[in-house]
């Protein structure tokens, strides 16, 4: 009997499903950075990322810092988490990987070189209500490399009477994730517990207090500065108090948003200054540029005026990993517009105050003449790529969840229409510098 030739393909289709998505090998290779060994005897969990984060295995790496997981299901992306001396590391394995490589430091209670290179306040006022979004670039640079880690790791002041909305944080190439501040015991004193692993790590943190149409704000910075900028709507109006000096800069492509500059400051150096009026940021599409329509300005970015820039949503789990509830998504790419936007700021700044350095007298926000010039100008592109790379894993992981049925067909074409923009202008300026 002959068998129609429609029927035999059909049935061959759950025999290449199973080739395709079938069981598969991974193994991996652990290093410790800091004495540049394998990493023997670290706790190493696969975990996969179809409906949140569920563990698929667990091993420990072997003397040579290998490990090897069976994976069931070859066509899913899963992560890798690296557990070493009780801080984690991670590492995307997007499917079909076969092989991957991570890096892990020890860790110390506290760390020299630490360097704080940007402490942003974005503020804005609506209603009766004062909107802060600060951000914080901590460079860990520690010879030979570690990742300090304790229970008041980064501290900083609020003002008093401010209620903590949301907060993310995020280490060099990975994804923002919740973070909450911990109060400690001296009164509007809190610390991120999260660890500094070397690089750069961001905070962001969105607070509000209630406002009356002026207000006056104290950081109270207790780390050296490189730079500390108050950003604002230039309908609002701005005063340094109590000593401090600000230089006033124009942001790049908004002309109705101003920044006021420290630099090179000290631990206890008066940087309290007064605002006043009213005002709110554009979205934050137009913040990156994104001005071409109205309909691209709002992709991604908070349905109510003057908190399109609100990073995070609620507190989550305190890991530096992609974050598989897909709840805060939006709001957390708000936030990293807004990011995004200040990093473009401060690295357009940046590279400005290089170019003059060898021409005109340095200013408060240029680059003084120095023999670590060549340095400062390297960790400046290792920024950029830095920004690029969280772009490119954030469109990843956005085609991951249309794939699994996370998101709407209409929630990923606003997505990825701010996403794919974002990226091209990123990339554009990053040619410019070659």
């Amino acid at each position: 009997m002959k068998v129609p030739q429609r029927l035999f393909v059909l049935s061959l289709v759950p025999l290449f499903t199973a080739l395709a998505f079938g069981s598969s090998t991974l193994t991996g290779t652990i290093k410790n950075g800091t004495t540049g060994k394998p990493a023997a005897g670290d706790d190493v969990v696969l975990l996969k990322l179809a409906q949140g984060m569920e563990e698929a295995g667990r091993t420990k790496t072997d003397a040579q810092g290998n490990f090897t997981f069976n994976i069931d299901d070859a066509g899913s992306p899963h992560l890798i988490r690296a557990i070493h001396q009780g801080v984690t590391y991670h590492r995307m394995a997007p499917p079909t990987t076969t092989s991957v490589s991570l890096e892990v430091f020890d860790v110390a209670n506290k760390i020299d070189g630490l360097t704080v290179t940007a402490d942003v306040m974005r503020v804005q006022a609506e209603e009766n209500q004062l909107e802060i979004i600060r951000l914080f670039a901590v460079n860990n640079q520690s010879n030979p490399q570690r990742t300090q880690m304790n229970d008041h790791n980064f501290e900083f002041y609020l003002p008093e009477g401010a209620k903590t909305e949301e907060s993310v944080a995020m280490t060099a190439g990975g994804q923002p994730v919740n973070s909450a501040p911990v109060p400690l015991s001296e009164k509007n004193r809190y610390a991120f517990v999260f660890p500094l692993r070397p690089g750069e790590t961001q905070f962001q943190l969105a607070y509000s207090l209630p406002y009356s149409g002026h207000a006056t704000l104290d950081p109270k910075s207790l780390y050296p500065l490189e730079h500390f900028v108050v950003m604002l709507p230039k309908s609002m109006q701005f005063a340094a108090v109590g000593g401090a000096s600000f230089q006033v800069k124009p942001y790049p492509n908004q002309p109705d948003t101003v920044a006021e500059v420290a630099s090179n400051t000290e631990p206890g150096q008066p940087l309290a200054f007064k605002v006043a009026g009213t005002g709110v940021f554009p979205s934050d599409a137009q913040g990156a540029g994104e001005t071409e329509s109205s309909g691209e300005a709002q992709a991604g970015s908070s349905t109510r005026t003057g908190r399109d820039s609100r990073p995070g949503g609620g507190l989550g789990p305190p890991i530096d990993a992609p974050d598989p509830l897909q709840k805060y998504r939006w709001y957390i790419l708000g936030g990293c517009a807004a990011l995004l936007a200040i990093g473009a700021f401060y690295v357009t700044t940046r590279q400005q105050a290089v170019a003059r350095a060898g021409s005109a007298p340095a200013t408060d926000f240029e680059i003084p003449p120095s023999d670590s010039a060549r340095a400062r100008r390297r960790a400046v592109a290792g920024r950029t790529g830095m920004l690029l790379e969280a772009l490119k894993e954030e469109i990843f992981q956005l085609e991951v969840d249309r794939k699994l049925g996370r998101v709407s067909a209409e929630e990923y074409e606003k997505a990825k229409a701010a996403l794919d923009q974002t990226l091209e202008r990123a990339i554009k300026r990053e040619t410019q510098k070659v």
